[in-house]
């Protein structure tokens, strides 16, 4: 049974850096699709990040140049570098596997059948 357990959150001011890690279980990494969602309080979950089996990745707009996702196949772990972090960034970041459909809809939550727990991610000004 698929198991994304999340951590690394945390609270930083804003211009700092925080690293977000992805454990799962009963999945291989680098066989499909995973990303990173985000959802702030009174907000819908957004797209932050996906990368696909082959290695392909797409940001959101508002992330990129700034987030970066990676992945450690042989620890089954999946990463998501956060630098020059503003408090539009402050949410509850989740772990998501199981996309279904074409890739231009990688951002969209419905999407994607497999949610962690997330983590929080708290940017002071």
């Amino acid at each position: 049974q698929l198991q994304l357990v999340e951590s690394g959150g945390g609270s930083v001011q804003a211009g700092g850096s925080l690293r977000l890690s992805c454990a799962a279980s009963g999945y291989t990494l680098n066989r499909g699709y995973m990303g990173w969602f985000r959802q702030a309080p009174g907000k819908e979950r957004e797209g932050v990040v996906a990368v696909a089996g082959d290695g392909t990745t797409r940001y959101a707009d508002n992330v990129a140049g700034r987030f970066t996702i990676s992945r450690d196949n042989a620890k089954n772990t999946l990463f998501l570098q956060m630098n020059r972090l503003e408090p539009e960034d402050t949410a509850l970041y989740y772990c998501v596997a199981g996309f279904s459909g074409n890739r231009i809809f990688w951002l969209r939550p419905e999407r994607w059948r497999n949610w962690g727990q997330g983590t929080q991610v708290t940017v002071s000004s």
